[in-house]
Protein backbone atom coordinates (compact mmCIF):
# COMPACT_ATOMS: atom_id res chain seq x y z
CA UNK A 1 0.00 0.00 0.00
CA UNK A 2 1.37 3.39 -1.02
CA UNK A 3 1.39 6.11 1.61
CA UNK A 4 0.40 9.44 0.07
CA UNK A 5 0.37 12.78 1.88
CA UNK A 6 -1.87 15.34 0.19
CA UNK A 7 -1.02 18.98 0.88
CA UNK A 8 -3.77 21.46 0.10
CA UNK A 9 -5.79 24.40 1.36
CA UNK A 10 -7.75 24.63 -1.91
CA UNK A 11 -11.05 23.69 -0.28
CA UNK A 12 -10.85 26.59 2.19
CA UNK A 13 -11.82 29.12 -0.50
CA UNK A 14 -15.28 28.35 -1.85
CA UNK A 15 -16.20 28.69 -5.50
CA UNK A 16 -12.83 28.02 -7.13
CA UNK A 17 -12.07 25.22 -9.58
CA UNK A 18 -8.80 24.21 -7.90
CA UNK A 19 -10.75 23.21 -4.81
CA UNK A 20 -13.27 21.26 -6.87
CA UNK A 21 -10.53 19.34 -8.68
CA UNK A 22 -8.84 18.52 -5.36
CA UNK A 23 -12.07 17.27 -3.76
CA UNK A 24 -12.88 15.14 -6.81
CA UNK A 25 -9.42 13.50 -6.81
CA UNK A 26 -9.47 12.61 -3.10
CA UNK A 27 -12.98 11.14 -3.35
CA UNK A 28 -12.04 9.11 -6.44
CA UNK A 29 -8.87 7.63 -4.90
CA UNK A 30 -10.65 6.64 -1.69
CA UNK A 31 -13.53 5.10 -3.60
CA UNK A 32 -11.59 3.14 -6.23
CA UNK A 33 -8.39 2.23 -4.38
CA UNK A 34 -9.03 1.85 -0.62
CA UNK A 35 -6.52 -1.02 -0.44
CA UNK A 36 -3.84 0.55 -2.65
CA UNK A 37 -3.43 4.02 -1.15
CA UNK A 38 -3.15 5.20 2.44
CA UNK A 39 -4.03 8.89 2.14
CA UNK A 40 -3.43 11.59 4.75
CA UNK A 41 -4.17 15.31 4.45
CA UNK A 42 -1.64 17.96 5.57
CA UNK A 43 -0.02 15.63 8.15
CA UNK A 44 3.73 15.96 7.36
CA UNK A 45 4.29 12.29 8.26
CA UNK A 46 6.73 10.06 6.40
CA UNK A 47 5.28 9.13 3.00
CA UNK A 48 6.08 7.47 -0.30
CA UNK A 49 4.56 10.37 -2.21
CA UNK A 50 3.81 13.96 -1.25
CA UNK A 51 1.29 15.55 -3.59
CA UNK A 52 1.16 19.35 -3.38
CA UNK A 53 -2.10 20.88 -4.60
CA UNK A 54 -1.47 24.44 -3.39
CA UNK A 55 1.71 26.47 -2.95
CA UNK A 56 1.56 27.52 0.70
CA UNK A 57 4.91 28.67 2.18
CA UNK A 58 4.66 25.97 4.89
CA UNK A 59 4.33 23.36 2.14
CA UNK A 60 7.37 24.78 0.37
CA UNK A 61 9.46 24.46 3.53
CA UNK A 62 8.29 20.86 3.98
CA UNK A 63 9.86 19.91 0.63
CA UNK A 64 13.28 20.04 2.29
CA UNK A 65 12.35 17.18 4.65
CA UNK A 66 13.56 13.67 3.79
CA UNK A 67 10.17 12.34 4.97
CA UNK A 68 8.42 13.66 1.90
CA UNK A 69 9.29 10.82 -0.50
CA UNK A 70 8.56 11.60 -4.15
CA UNK A 71 7.35 15.21 -4.43
CA UNK A 72 4.53 15.78 -6.94
CA UNK A 73 3.39 19.29 -7.83
CA UNK A 74 -0.11 19.89 -9.19
CA UNK A 75 0.02 22.90 -11.52
CA UNK A 76 -3.36 24.61 -11.87
CA UNK A 77 -1.92 28.01 -12.77
CA UNK A 78 1.19 29.85 -13.95
CA UNK A 79 2.22 33.42 -13.10
CA UNK A 80 0.84 34.74 -16.40
CA UNK A 81 -2.53 33.01 -15.91
CA UNK A 82 -3.13 34.99 -12.71
CA UNK A 83 -3.52 38.15 -14.81
CA UNK A 84 -7.22 39.00 -14.96
CA UNK A 85 -7.93 36.94 -11.83
CA UNK A 86 -6.14 38.59 -8.90
CA UNK A 87 -5.04 42.18 -8.40
CA UNK A 88 -1.60 41.87 -6.80
CA UNK A 89 0.19 45.12 -5.82
CA UNK A 90 3.10 45.85 -8.20
CA UNK A 91 5.92 45.66 -5.60
CA UNK A 92 4.87 42.13 -4.62
CA UNK A 93 3.82 40.75 -8.02
CA UNK A 94 7.26 39.80 -9.33
CA UNK A 95 8.29 38.38 -5.96
CA UNK A 96 5.18 36.20 -5.86
CA UNK A 97 5.63 35.07 -9.47
CA UNK A 98 9.23 34.04 -8.74
CA UNK A 99 8.01 32.11 -5.70
CA UNK A 100 5.45 30.22 -7.81
CA UNK A 101 8.16 29.08 -10.23
CA UNK A 102 10.54 28.22 -7.37
CA UNK A 103 7.84 26.04 -5.80
CA UNK A 104 7.33 24.10 -9.03
CA UNK A 105 11.08 23.63 -9.41
CA UNK A 106 11.24 22.02 -5.96
CA UNK A 107 9.09 19.16 -7.26
CA UNK A 108 10.42 15.82 -8.48
CA UNK A 109 7.57 15.68 -10.99
CA UNK A 110 4.82 18.01 -12.20
CA UNK A 111 1.23 17.22 -13.15
CA UNK A 112 -0.51 19.78 -15.37
CA UNK A 113 -4.26 19.99 -15.96
CA UNK A 114 -3.65 22.04 -19.09
CA UNK A 115 -1.42 20.56 -21.84
CA UNK A 116 -0.55 24.08 -23.03
CA UNK A 117 1.31 24.62 -19.74
CA UNK A 118 4.04 22.17 -20.76
CA UNK A 119 6.03 24.43 -23.15
CA UNK A 120 5.55 27.35 -20.76
CA UNK A 121 6.99 25.35 -17.87
CA UNK A 122 9.92 24.38 -20.10
CA UNK A 123 10.65 28.09 -20.57
CA UNK A 124 10.84 28.39 -16.79
CA UNK A 125 13.57 25.73 -16.83
CA UNK A 126 11.55 22.61 -15.95
CA UNK A 127 12.47 19.48 -17.94
CA UNK A 128 9.63 18.25 -20.16
CA UNK A 129 10.39 14.67 -19.04
CA UNK A 130 9.35 15.70 -15.52
CA UNK A 131 5.88 16.88 -16.64
CA UNK A 132 2.74 14.76 -17.08
CA UNK A 133 -0.63 15.93 -18.38
CA UNK A 134 -3.63 14.47 -16.55
CA UNK A 135 -6.94 16.26 -17.18
CA UNK A 136 -9.51 17.17 -14.58
CA UNK A 137 -12.62 15.04 -14.22
CA UNK A 138 -15.98 15.04 -12.47
CA UNK A 139 -18.05 12.32 -10.88
CA UNK A 140 -21.22 11.31 -12.69
CA UNK A 141 -22.75 10.62 -9.30
CA UNK A 142 -22.32 14.28 -8.38
CA UNK A 143 -23.21 15.79 -11.79
CA UNK A 144 -25.91 14.06 -13.81
CA UNK A 145 -28.82 14.89 -16.15
CA UNK A 146 -32.46 14.97 -15.02
CA UNK A 147 -35.84 14.78 -16.78
CA UNK A 148 -37.79 17.78 -18.14
CA UNK A 149 -40.46 17.55 -15.40
CA UNK A 150 -37.69 17.56 -12.78
CA UNK A 151 -36.10 20.58 -14.50
CA UNK A 152 -39.37 22.51 -14.25
CA UNK A 153 -39.73 21.52 -10.63
CA UNK A 154 -36.25 22.84 -9.85
CA UNK A 155 -36.95 26.16 -11.56
CA UNK A 156 -40.10 26.56 -9.52
CA UNK A 157 -38.18 25.68 -6.35
CA UNK A 158 -35.51 28.32 -7.04
CA UNK A 159 -37.93 30.96 -8.25
CA UNK A 160 -37.12 30.92 -11.98
CA UNK A 161 -39.62 30.91 -14.86
CA UNK A 162 -40.41 27.29 -15.77
CA UNK A 163 -40.88 27.99 -19.49
CA UNK A 164 -38.28 30.66 -20.16
CA UNK A 165 -35.06 29.79 -22.04
CA UNK A 166 -32.31 29.80 -19.42
CA UNK A 167 -28.58 30.42 -19.82
CA UNK A 168 -26.16 29.55 -17.01
CA UNK A 169 -22.61 30.64 -16.30
CA UNK A 170 -20.62 29.47 -13.28
CA UNK A 171 -17.32 30.30 -11.61
CA UNK A 172 -15.69 33.15 -9.77
CA UNK A 173 -16.87 36.63 -10.71
CA UNK A 174 -13.70 37.79 -12.45
CA UNK A 175 -12.70 39.88 -15.46
CA UNK A 176 -10.96 36.81 -16.90
CA UNK A 177 -14.21 34.84 -16.81
CA UNK A 178 -15.95 37.28 -19.16
CA UNK A 179 -18.67 38.15 -16.66
CA UNK A 180 -19.05 41.65 -18.15
CA UNK A 181 -19.82 40.09 -21.55
CA UNK A 182 -22.31 37.77 -19.83
CA UNK A 183 -24.04 40.89 -18.51
CA UNK A 184 -24.08 42.46 -21.99
CA UNK A 185 -25.70 39.34 -23.43
CA UNK A 186 -28.40 39.52 -20.77
CA UNK A 187 -29.16 43.15 -21.70
CA UNK A 188 -29.35 42.25 -25.39
CA UNK A 189 -31.70 39.31 -24.76
CA UNK A 190 -34.37 40.43 -22.27
CA UNK A 191 -36.60 37.44 -23.08
CA UNK A 192 -33.93 34.99 -21.92
CA UNK A 193 -33.25 34.11 -18.28
CA UNK A 194 -29.54 34.45 -17.31
CA UNK A 195 -27.94 33.06 -14.12
CA UNK A 196 -24.33 33.38 -12.97
CA UNK A 197 -23.60 31.03 -10.07
CA UNK A 198 -20.44 32.24 -8.37
CA UNK A 199 -19.06 35.16 -6.42
CA UNK A 200 -15.97 37.04 -5.30
CA UNK A 201 -13.96 34.20 -3.75
CA UNK A 202 -11.02 36.56 -3.17
CA UNK A 203 -13.03 39.69 -2.37
CA UNK A 204 -11.53 43.04 -3.36
CA UNK A 205 -8.34 41.34 -4.54
CA UNK A 206 -10.34 40.23 -7.60
CA UNK A 207 -9.13 41.95 -10.76
CA UNK A 208 -11.74 44.45 -12.01
CA UNK A 209 -13.61 44.27 -8.70
CA UNK A 210 -15.23 47.74 -8.87
CA UNK A 211 -16.79 47.27 -12.33
CA UNK A 212 -17.88 43.71 -11.57
CA UNK A 213 -19.41 44.71 -8.22
CA UNK A 214 -21.57 47.32 -9.99
CA UNK A 215 -22.93 44.63 -12.31
CA UNK A 216 -23.56 42.18 -9.48
CA UNK A 217 -25.34 44.82 -7.35
CA UNK A 218 -27.39 46.25 -10.25
CA UNK A 219 -27.87 43.53 -12.89
CA UNK A 220 -30.45 43.61 -15.71
CA UNK A 221 -33.83 42.27 -14.55
CA UNK A 222 -33.28 39.00 -16.43
CA UNK A 223 -29.86 38.32 -14.85
CA UNK A 224 -29.44 36.91 -11.36
CA UNK A 225 -26.34 36.38 -9.23
CA UNK A 226 -27.18 33.81 -6.52
CA UNK A 227 -23.58 34.09 -5.23
CA UNK A 228 -21.21 31.26 -4.38
CA UNK A 229 -23.20 28.04 -4.59
CA UNK A 230 -22.21 24.99 -2.55
CA UNK A 231 -20.71 22.32 -4.82
CA UNK A 232 -23.36 19.77 -3.82
CA UNK A 233 -26.07 22.19 -4.96
CA UNK A 234 -24.43 23.19 -8.26
CA UNK A 235 -25.93 20.18 -10.07
CA UNK A 236 -29.36 21.81 -9.63
CA UNK A 237 -28.23 25.01 -11.36
CA UNK A 238 -26.78 23.10 -14.33
CA UNK A 239 -29.97 21.12 -14.67
CA UNK A 240 -32.14 24.25 -14.63
CA UNK A 241 -30.28 25.55 -17.70
CA UNK A 242 -30.98 25.10 -21.41
CA UNK A 243 -27.46 26.27 -22.24
CA UNK A 244 -24.18 26.63 -20.37
CA UNK A 245 -22.24 29.70 -21.51
CA UNK A 246 -18.72 30.52 -20.32
CA UNK A 247 -17.32 33.62 -22.07
CA UNK A 248 -13.84 33.37 -20.46
CA UNK A 249 -10.91 35.11 -22.10
CA UNK A 250 -8.40 32.78 -20.51
CA UNK A 251 -8.88 29.36 -18.92
CA UNK A 252 -6.78 26.74 -17.19
CA UNK A 253 -9.01 23.65 -17.43
CA UNK A 254 -12.49 24.71 -16.33
CA UNK A 255 -14.21 22.23 -14.02
CA UNK A 256 -17.45 24.05 -14.82
CA UNK A 257 -17.37 22.88 -18.47
CA UNK A 258 -16.84 19.28 -17.36
CA UNK A 259 -19.70 19.62 -14.87
CA UNK A 260 -22.00 20.96 -17.61
CA UNK A 261 -20.96 18.12 -19.93
CA UNK A 262 -21.75 15.57 -17.23
CA UNK A 263 -25.24 17.06 -16.79
CA UNK A 264 -25.88 16.80 -20.55
CA UNK A 265 -26.22 20.57 -21.02
CA UNK A 266 -25.24 22.14 -24.40
CA UNK A 267 -22.10 24.25 -23.98
CA UNK A 268 -21.05 27.54 -25.64
CA UNK A 269 -17.50 28.83 -25.15
CA UNK A 270 -15.25 31.56 -26.40
CA UNK A 271 -12.94 30.32 -29.16
CA UNK A 272 -9.77 29.62 -27.12
CA UNK A 273 -6.81 27.54 -28.29
CA UNK A 274 -7.01 25.42 -25.12
CA UNK A 275 -10.53 24.25 -25.96
CA UNK A 276 -9.49 23.27 -29.48
CA UNK A 277 -6.80 21.07 -27.99
CA UNK A 278 -8.88 19.27 -25.37
CA UNK A 279 -12.61 19.37 -26.28
CA UNK A 280 -12.81 20.35 -29.96
CA UNK A 281 -16.13 19.37 -31.57
CA UNK A 282 -18.09 19.05 -28.34
CA UNK A 283 -19.15 22.68 -27.86
CA UNK A 284 -20.52 25.73 -29.68
CA UNK A 285 -17.65 28.09 -30.42
CA UNK A 286 -17.81 31.90 -30.69
CA UNK A 287 -14.99 34.40 -31.19
CA UNK A 288 -16.55 37.24 -29.22
CA UNK A 289 -19.65 38.53 -27.48
CA UNK A 290 -21.25 39.57 -30.82
CA UNK A 291 -20.96 36.02 -32.18
CA UNK A 292 -22.24 34.61 -28.89
CA UNK A 293 -25.33 36.80 -29.23
CA UNK A 294 -25.97 35.63 -32.81
CA UNK A 295 -25.50 31.95 -31.98
CA UNK A 296 -27.62 32.28 -28.85
CA UNK A 297 -30.51 33.58 -30.97
CA UNK A 298 -30.09 30.66 -33.38
CA UNK A 299 -30.16 28.12 -30.55
CA UNK A 300 -33.22 29.78 -29.05
CA UNK A 301 -35.18 28.85 -32.18
CA UNK A 302 -33.56 25.51 -32.99
CA UNK A 303 -34.37 22.80 -30.40
CA UNK A 304 -32.85 20.12 -32.65
CA UNK A 305 -29.47 21.87 -32.61
CA UNK A 306 -29.67 22.17 -28.84
CA UNK A 307 -30.40 18.44 -28.62
CA UNK A 308 -27.37 17.64 -30.81
CA UNK A 309 -25.05 19.56 -28.51
CA UNK A 310 -26.64 18.03 -25.41
CA UNK A 311 -25.69 14.62 -26.86
CA UNK A 312 -22.17 15.88 -27.61
CA UNK A 313 -21.85 17.01 -23.99
CA UNK A 314 -22.70 13.54 -22.68
CA UNK A 315 -20.22 11.98 -25.10
CA UNK A 316 -17.46 14.33 -23.92
CA UNK A 317 -18.29 13.54 -20.29
CA UNK A 318 -17.48 9.87 -20.85
CA UNK A 319 -13.84 10.70 -21.60
CA UNK A 320 -13.50 13.09 -18.66
CA UNK A 321 -15.30 10.78 -16.25
CA UNK A 322 -14.07 9.51 -12.91
CA UNK A 323 -13.86 5.89 -14.08
CA UNK A 324 -11.66 6.75 -17.07
CA UNK A 325 -9.23 8.88 -15.06
CA UNK A 326 -9.02 6.52 -12.07
CA UNK A 327 -6.68 4.06 -13.78
CA UNK A 328 -4.50 6.90 -15.11
CA UNK A 329 -3.95 8.26 -11.58
CA UNK A 330 -3.40 4.77 -10.15
CA UNK A 331 -0.66 3.96 -12.67
CA UNK A 332 0.89 7.42 -12.30
CA UNK A 333 1.30 7.18 -8.51
CA UNK A 334 2.82 3.67 -8.61
CA UNK A 335 5.18 4.67 -11.42
CA UNK A 336 6.34 7.72 -9.45
CA UNK A 337 6.79 5.67 -6.27
CA UNK A 338 9.23 3.41 -8.13
CA UNK A 339 11.35 6.47 -8.96
CA UNK A 340 11.29 7.80 -5.40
Amino acid sequence: MLKIDMFSTADKVKGQGVGSAYVELIAMLKKHFPNDFDIEINKFNRSDISHYHTINPSFYLSTFSKKRGRKIGYVHFLPETLEGSLKIPTPFRQIFYKYVVAFYKRMDHIVVVNPMFIPKLEKYGIDKQKITYIPNFVSKKEFYPISKPQKKQLRDQYGYDENRFTVLGTGQVQTRKGVIDFGKLAKQNPDIQFIWAGGFSFGKMTDGYSELKKLVDNPPQNLSFPGIVDRKELVNYYNMADLFLLPSYNELFPMSVLEAFSCGIPVMLRNLSLYKKIIDGYYISANNEVEMDKKLKVLLNDPNLLKQYAEKSLKASDYYSEDHLAKIWHDFYFDQAKKG
